[in-house]
């Protein structure tokens, strides 16, 4: 298969998952696993999972020491900060704002890639980033889209989330394209697995285990393994042959298929403006990918 096509499979992979994990995470978090505790269950789960998965088909070691420190800030940033500020975020806001908020993700990419990788901001990307955005704001905002000062501190904390993120994404790139993208990966997470004990140990020894219901065991397995390790795995793929541009901009596909999961399960309806604004997005990640797909 062409190596174009596979970084699309591969970020729509993540977009999928990631449009249902808003909605799952809330329900998890509502009396079962608090924020912190669930972000240290996700990072310990995709460690042990990554270090079988590399131990045995990838064996790479960080060949240059100076890398180190590299990597250490791409842990701070792209999965203790990132997930920390996400699910505390998350909790203290709706799960729509917290849709919304992260369409602020690409737009931080750009800026970041300008600044750290001296990316041109092509009239072509940057259009596609504002006909992306504001189809997935149309889209989501024909919910219940409603901020406030009940929510006020939640939505800070997305958008904080949506910042760090994106500078997560651009600055491991060259790492990304040094070394494997699972190695990457599993420093990343083995150095985060450490960072995250002291927000979330004491949390995590509260956590009631003997009164989850079987939906719960299941959705904290999609959870830590879905949205953490295959995410991340296939993030480190993408972000090795595309542009962070691109990257970034599959996040607007995430309300896109968060609409139509909802759709199929009977709890939403397509109706013809939806498939408007559905088609506003595409042509915004479109328009990107023209000239940023390949690096």
């Amino acid at each position: 298969m062409n190596n174009k096509y596979k970084i699309h499979i591969a970020l729509f992979i993540v977009s999928l998952i990631y449009g249902a994990t808003f909605t799952i995470a809330k329900v998890v978090m509502n009396g079962y696993i608090p924020p912190f505790a669930f972000i240290m269950l996700r990072i310990w789960t995709a460690t042990i999972l990554l270090f079988i998965f590399h131990s045995v088909f990838i064996k790479e070691k960080i060949r240059d020491k100076s890398d180190l420190r590299k990597i250490g800030i791409c842990a701070v940033f792209g999965v203790v900060a990132n997930m920390l500020l996400f699910f505390k975020g998350l909790s203290l806001t709706v799960p729509i704002n917290g849709s919304v908020l992260m369409m602020n993700t690409p737009i931080f990419v750009v800026i970041f890639a300008a600044i750290l990788l001296k990316e041109k901001l092509s009239v072509l990307k940057i259009g596609g980033i504002l006909v992306a955005s504001a189809g997935a704001v149309l889209l989501i905002a024909g919910t219940t889209l409603s901020f406030s000062s009940t929510t006020a501190t939640g939505d800070l904390l997305v958008t904080a989330n949506a910042i760090v993120y994106a500078f997560y994404l651009v600055y491991a790139k060259p790492l990304a394209q040094k070394y494997h993208p699972l190695t990457v990966t599993l420093y990343c997470f083995m150095i985060g697995s450490v960072l995250v004990i002291p927000f979330a140990w004491n949390d995590f020894t509260q956590i009631q285990w003997s009164g989850f219901p079987a939906k719960i065991w299941i959705y904290t397995a999609f959870i830590t393994v879905g949205a953490t390790f295959f995410t991340y795995v296939l993030n480190a793929y993408a972000l090795r042959h595309a542009s962070p541009s691109l990257v970034g901009t599959y996040i607007y596909l995430q309300p896109v298929l968060a609409t139509l999961i909802a759709i199929f399960s009977g709890k939403d309806e397509l109706t013809f403006q939806k498939m408007i604004f559905i088609a506003i997005i595409f042509s915004g990640v479109y328009l990107v990918s023209r000239k940023t797909e390949m690096r």
